[in-house]
């Protein structure tokens, strides 16, 4: 069968280059990523891409990104054993104050007052800062800690709750 039609077919037809096929990426195409509709869906996109962009930023900008790292993941190693404690301190005192959930959730399990204080401590920094969505294990984890016979860290886990 024959074309009837003015269309050329796929041999005759202009090729893109690939500086336009580039351009085409950039630009977007109707099949690719849509920006979220709703006022709220795109202000966590934002809020999310803010926090990735200062996780990445934290770790190229300094020279403690490898060191970093191997911490974070020596804490993550650690939790349920009687090390996490120390793996926390050894985290904190080199990095600081942790901005990730997994580590925030690993301060609050150490199970040292000092350090469940530093927990909340970052959880609220975090939360202020707008870089940060509560997950329903740091939820519970909140609830447990409002429940703790430590005075202040029973009101400081309360307050988070009320806050969040």
């Amino acid at each position: 069968m024959g074309q009837d039609d003015d269309r050329p077919s796929w041999v005759e037809r202009e090729k893109k280059s690939f500086s336009e096929l580039d351009r085409m990426r950039r630009e977007g195409r109707s099949g690719g990523e849509q920006p979220p509709r709703s006022p709220a869906a795109q202000d966590r996109a934002t809020q999310a891409s803010k926090q990735y962009v200062k996780q990445i930023d934290g770790v190229f900008s300094s020279g403690k990104g490898e060191q970093q790292e191997k911490l974070a993941q020596a804490m993550r190693d650690a939790r349920g054993t009687p090390g996490l404690a120390d793996a926390c301190r050894a985290y904190r005192d080199a990095v600081g104050l942790p901005a990730d959930a997994r580590h925030i959730s690993c301060f609050l399990d150490a199970g040292d007052r000092e350090l469940v204080v530093n927990g909340l401590e970052a959880l609220r920094q975090v939360h202020e800062a707008g870089d940060f969505e509560m997950t329903a294990g740091l939820r519970s984890q909140l609830r447990m800690l409002a429940e703790d016979p430590d005075d202040e860290v029973a009101e400081r886990a309360e307050d988070l709750i009320e806050l969040l």
